[in-house]
């Protein structure tokens, strides 16, 4: 449990109410209780605050007027911010493991690092280095000479394939494979030639890879990912691509080879990237976009289609199957106009 007062000087708050309230867990304006601290980030979510039956909110001064009475606030300058710091400190989450599990196989030449905990049946292959304070889950495999930087974490069953290296405070989640070889192949008269993938992957510190999503090793030079990159759930990210540091990946995105990502980037869910092309730092992907060519300036781009009635759709498909005819007809139209205006003569009213 947290007290207000405790809370209002790590966030640099201004607490009003009782700054002795204690908090034990976060919750959502409409379910939250006694014990309990929510926020507001939305404006339209405002109605809430007035019923809401939490200890304490987090909000701007601009919404304090409308706090149920007896309930305490915090008044902060970003409260969905201030509502990420709180859910850290009161993170209830189990550690991913405790101690060393006597089923691990631990590899003789192996640097393992102070205050390591790895689960059971845990593989770490010859000369992995894990760095103070790695965390493995049960059935994670850690390939040849690969590197775990300190304070880093995988859930159960992640994949680390040879010489991959991990940064410090990573967090990777169920499922993860990373180093699998990319997909390259060269053909011969109709058959597939293997092409051995000799770089690695490389990612930064404070990162986070969610559950089942793929990063392949590079052809020759490396695939790399940069500090605190968050990446979501069943994304593919193929050999030699580049992402810039801050940059947030939405899940079922996929990014194809020998693709640049810059800075503080955020691809949208579902999206896909084509290979041999440049995203500039700042770029904006909304949701089921396909990006065919370089994207060198900021700004926001899409290509999705929104939903909308099957009638609608359908209508919508008809039109866009007479675009070839009408762009005919326009055409000829045109050049029936330009001959006009070459004969000096107006057109006739009467068609």
């Amino acid at each position: 449990m947290k007290l207000l007062s405790e809370l209002a000087e790590q966030l640099n708050a201004q607490v009003v109410g009782d700054a002795a309230c204690g908090v034990s867990a976060v919750a959502t304006l409409e379910n939250a209780g006694e014990g309990t601290i929510s926020f507001l980030a939305n404006s339209k979510y405002r109605k809430f605050l007035s019923q809401t039956s939490a200890s304490a909110v987090l909000i701007k001064a601009e919404d304090l007027p409308f706090v149920a009475s007896g309930v305490n606030a915090l008044v902060v300058a970003d409260p969905y911010v201030a509502f990420a710091h709180i859910a850290q400190l009161l993170d209830s989450t189990p550690a991913i493991a405790n101690g060393i599990h006597p089923s691990a196989i631990i590899d003789a030449s192996a640097i393992i690092g102070e205050r390591c905990a790895i689960g059971p049946n845990v593989v770490i292959s010859a000369g992995v280095v894990l760095s103070n304070g790695v965390q493995l889950g049960s059935g994670t495999v850690i390939g040849k000479a690969a590197r775990i930087g300190a304070g880093s974490r995988l859930w159960a069953n992640v994949t680390i394939y040879h010489n991959v290296q991990i940064g410090s405070d990573c967090l990777i989640h169920s499922g993860a494979v990373i180093g699998s070889d990319g997909f390259g192949f060269a053909n011969k008269a109709g058959n597939w030639v293997k092409i051995p993938q000799t770089g690695t992957v490389i990612i930064g510190d404070n990162c986070e890879i969610g559950a089942n999503t793929t990063i392949d090793r590079g052809a020759i030079e490396d695939t790399t990912v940069g500090n605190n990159v968050i990446i979501d759930n069943l994304c593919q990210i193929a050999h030699n691509v580049q992402i810039g540091d801050h940059t947030a990946m939405a899940g079922s995105a996929s990014i194809a080879g020998s693709t640049k990502v810059g800075r503080y980037c955020i691809i949208g869910g579902g999206v896909g990237i084509n290979g041999h092309i440049e995203i500039a730092d700042g770029v904006q992907i909304t949701g089921m976009s396909m990006v065919t060519r370089s994207l060198t300036e900021k700004g926001v781009y899409s290509s999705g289609i929104p939903a909308a009635t099957n009638a609608e759709w359908r209508r919508n498909t008809a039109r866009l199957r007479q675009v070839e005819q009408l762009f005919q007809r326009v055409k000829q139209l045109e050049q029936q106009l330009e001959h006009i205006s070459h004969d000096g003569k107006e057109p006739s009213t009467e068609d």
